[in-house]
């Protein structure tokens, strides 16, 4: 891979780390702000039609499950920074079978392990092995 193209994945990598970095603050903010009202009591925030607790119960779950999924995302791009700085000669480099990661598929996820295909292909022949074990 070319200074170029490491350069231009740093970018990328350092970019999506700040977007998602900043859901994650708007999410922490938005939990403070309700667990703030919670406690001074303040009423206005309480639905006044039953129905309307479902729902926000239902909104305060899918937060709960893009603010998880967006901290994986983040512990990715760390990983995968951390591996760039480490080591910029083997970055982009399938972690299964040592073969380059398509630039097009690192330029989609920077921070991907795998090749797809190399990653499917693995994970078939572990299968396939498991299976012949058994029988």
């Amino acid at each position: 891979m070319t200074k170029e193209q490491l350069a231009y994945l740093e970018r990328r990598l350092t970019d999506e780390r700040s977007r998602i970095s900043e859901i994650l603050r708007r999410f922490q903010a938005d939990a403070e702000q309700d667990e703030a009202r919670d406690q001074s009591g303040d009423v206005s925030g309480i639905p006044t039609h039953p129905a309307d607790l479902g729902t926000d119960q239902q909104q305060r779950e899918v937060d709960d499950a893009v603010a998880r999924r967006e901290a994986a995302t983040l512990a990715e791009i760390d990983g995968a920074l951390e591996r760039l700085y480490r080591d910029p000669a083997h970055f982009g480099l399938d972690e299964q079978t040592g073969e380059p990661i398509p630039f097009a598929r690192l330029d989609l996820i920077p921070w991907a392990r795998t090749n797809v295909a190399g990653g499917a292909s693995a994970a078939a022949a572990r299968a396939a092995s498991d299976a012949e074990r058994r029988v």
